[in-house]
């Protein structure tokens, strides 16, 4: 393995040969800059690990040199060095993204003990990135995010339905991602060249949702001025995808059985049989068996429907996936407003898995994008979360560990939520990192997003893991 590379920027000559051999006794490949111009020249072909630069220089001095490597896409880690240390150029240098900051003179096993935690926290960054893009191939189905045994069977499902022309209903509360689903039924069908449309029949009125879905000949009503085609017809090779199928009426259904028995029907006003090859995913959020006993939907409908049934579980009832949504949201919303938002701070995460969402998966988006938009800083705090989301704050000392006193309970929380803002929600990779079973991660997640567990409640049992030390 390559030792790593460190670059030290200094127009003080002695200083930089002081370093450079202290460096290289340590194990490091070294280079040196005398002025920031020089190092950015430097950077572009040694591309150092780390950079150890002076505050005061000519030419360049060591913040713009900084913000400029930033600019430029280095990676580098940043440790700033001054003889003129205060309290306002140590803030301006964290917030112009230093990992440390160093007054001169050096105390030297200060600085090995700094590059080392620089580099060790690059490493980890990095490996987050590359473990993020691994997640989106094994836990990202078609933008759907989760690695819950809940969602996991629903995946299953999709992957064993998609390639069949079976009819599929889908079964949720809103917000759950019906719409989202049917998008990957289509993505992984034979049928994904072809048109995928869709159509909300709640939003329409039972006359224009006819025209919408059948089309309708000219003068055949007032205002058709013209012939116009129907989804279905638009569908045609592919996939109709008709959300909120508990609200179409009566007559409508009768239209809609029809179709699904015989694939043919009529345009509205018109005359002329038309055959089309369609593929039918519907979805609702209401209770379909119960809307039938009820008397509202009709029964040969409803089993035409229900070929293959996949039900969506609320995200109350898999908040072990709220982690990984919660990464992808700030990812995707921090690269769509340009804000250098890379993850939650101490104590966000609980208050996100105390809260029910009763708007499921729509609302957590809504949340981390008001987050984003607000955020001040790299990582979202509690306060900017709304109001109604903001839980107690964790018992912490300056430092950022539990006060002395805390419960075995607290303490293995703060680890296991520590540890998941570190991998990006990941409770595969948490897992690995605490020498745990990933089922006891997702069972601890599911209680903290309720009551302290009671004195005496069973643990969720462990699954042998080749990297958990054996329990004496």
């Amino acid at each position: 393995m390559a030792n790593p590379r460190i670059l030290v920027v200094d127009d003080e000559q002695n200083a930089r040969e002081a370093l450079k051999v202290l460096l290289r006794e340590e194990g490091f490949d070294v280079a040196e800059a005398s002025d920031g111009e020089e190092a950015l020249s430097v950077m572009s072909d040694f591309g150092p690990e780390a950079v150890l630069a002076d505050v005061r220089m000519p030419k360049m001095d060591g913040l713009t040199l900084l913000r400029k490597a930033k600019e430029d896409g280095h990676d580098a880690a940043f440790v700033m060095m001054t003889a003129y240390g205060s309290i306002e150029a140590a803030v301006e240098a964290m917030r112009s993204g230093a990992e440390h900051y160093l007054v001169k003179p050096l105390d030297m096993a200060a600085v090995r003990v700094v590059v080392e935690k620089a580099l060790e926290k690059r490493r980890l960054v990095r490996d987050a990135a590359a473990l993020r893009e691994r997640l989106r191939e094994r836990h990202k189905f078609q933008n759907i995010v989760g690695e819950s045994p809940e969602l996991q069977a629903v995946f299953e499902v999709v992957k064993r339905a998609a390639p069949t022309k079976a009819t599929v209903l889908i079964l949720g509360e809103s917000g759950t991602g019906k719409e989202l689903i049917a998008q990957a039924l289509h993505e992984e069908s034979p049928r994904k060249d072809r048109p995928f449309i869709k159509v909300n029949c709640a939003a329409l009125s039972e006359t224009l949702l006819e025209s919408e879905l059948f089309g309708h000949e000219k003068g055949s009503f007032t205002g058709a001025v013209g012939r116009r085609e129907g989804r279905f017809e638009l569908a045609d090779g592919g996939t109709l995808f008709l959300d909120e199928i508990g609200e179409i009426s009566p007559a409508l259904q009768i239209k809609l059985l029809r179709v699904l028995q015989q694939k043919e029907f009529e345009r509205v006003g018109g005359t002329q049989t038309l055959k089309v090859d369609v593929r039918l995913v519907a979805a609702t959020n209401k209770d379909l068996a119960g809307e039938v006993k009820a008397g509202h939907f009709r029964e040969d409908l409803f089993y035409r429907l229900n070929v293959v049934a996949v039900t969506l579980p609320p995200l109350r009832k898999r908040k072990g996936d709220i982690p990984a949504l919660v990464a992808h949201f700030v990812d995707k919303y921090a690269s769509s407003y340009g804000k250098q938002v890379k993850g939650l701070a101490p104590g966000t995460l609980n208050a996100l898995l105390a809260h029910d969402w009763p708007g499921n998966v729509r609302e957590l988006e809504n949340v981390v994008e008001r987050a984003v938009v607000l955020a001040t800083a790299s990582e979202l705090t509690a306060d900017d979360l709304p109001a109604t989301l903001r839980g107690p704050r964790p018992r912490e000392k300056s430092s950022g560990g539990l006060i002395p006193g805390a419960t075995m309970y607290e303490i293995e929380r703060e680890a296991i939520l520590r540890t998941l803002e570190m991998v990006n929600g990941s409770t595969t990779r948490a897992a690995e990192i605490l020498g745990i079973s990933v089922r006891k991660i997702q069972y601890r997640l599911k209680e903290y997003g309720g009551q302290a567990p009671r004195e005496g409640a069973p643990e969720a049992e462990e699954e042998p893991s080749a990297t958990r030390a054996p329990r004496p």
